[in-house]
């Protein structure tokens, strides 16, 4: 490292304790945050999108095609 970066001064993150082992950050889009005031909103709706799409992959074949066709 260079001599002019000097890092004496510096101190540990005082937010890293926030985010334990297995947490994922992920940044949203300006307009996508906009929609969503918190955490606990984000994760609702993915947990809702989840459940949906599990839903969908349930449906009998015959359901699946009928919902394509309107």
């Amino acid at each position: 490292m260079e001599p002019e970066y000097d890092f004496s001064d510096g101190v540990a993150n005082p937010y890293a304790a926030r985010f334990g082992e297995g947490t994922t950050l992920v940044v949203l889009e300006p307009d996508v945050a906009t929609a969503f005031p918190d955490s606990v909103s984000v994760n609702e709706a993915l947990r809702l999108l989840i459940k949906a799409a599990k839903s969908a992959q349930e449906l009998p074949k015959n359901a699946q095609d009928l919902a394509k066709a309107s």
